[in-house]
């Protein structure tokens, strides 16, 4: 991955627009989470109910506590797994659209521990974090079959390194001072509990 394509994919993700990017477990669909026109592409280009919340991807947990609200145990997990293949559902704070969160008070968040998407935050900021497919049909593991399932305007750009397949992150959600696994994946249920309870 070379400089001149993460600078393409910043000016397009700047002028609104959609760009694919690698995460550690699939591709995903990048827009500018402060940007709503860009947000509510991403929702029209996978045909996706406006009421089923996106995730967000931020390139630490600095920029994730700009997002949401954390306590102890957000915490704990951050520094036990993340970057990693977690997701943490948090209360919002009032800068997250509520178009992200089909109007829920709460915003599933990650820390993805790939380099070059945590390269691509970095010098963005939190994008959109929902895998690079059509809403019901199986996310592909390379960009060909990936630009298959959209129209050729929908994606500005993809940065493509190649085949990737790997478990999605496991959901917990942390609100209501409570530590509650919502998905099962790459992360092992007892390794999250184990760690709040290690504390």
């Amino acid at each position: 991955m070379d400089l001149f394509d993460l600078s393409k994919a910043i000016k397009a993700l700047s002028n609104g627009e959609i760009v694919v990017y690698p995460t550690d477990t699939l591709y995903g669909l990048g827009a500018d989470i402060y940007n709503n026109d860009a947000v509510k592409k991403v929702f029209k280009i996978k045909k996706r109910p406006f009421n089923n919340p996106l995730s967000i991807a931020v390139s630490d947990f600095k920029e994730l506590k700009k997002l949401a609200y954390t306590d102890k145990n957000t915490q704990i997990l951050a520094k036990s797994f993340l970057p990693g293949k977690l997701t943490l559902i948090l209360y919002k704070k009032n800068c997250v659209s509520d178009i992200i969160t089909g109007n829920l008070d709460k915003v599933a968040v990650r820390i993805p521990n790939n380099k070059i998407a945590l390269e691509l935050l970095s010098n963005f900021g939190p994008l959109t974090a929902t895998s690079a497919n059509i809403h019901g049909l199986k996310t592909p593991s390379n960009i060909r079959d990936i630009k298959m399932q959209f129209k050729e305007e929908d994606i500005a750009t993809c940065i493509d390194i190649g085949n990737l397949n790997d478990r999605p992150s496991t959901i917990v959600d942390l609100t209501n001072n409570k530590i509650k696994i919502l998905r099962k994946g790459a992360i092992e249920n007892k390794d999250i509990l184990d760690a709040i309870l290690d504390e």
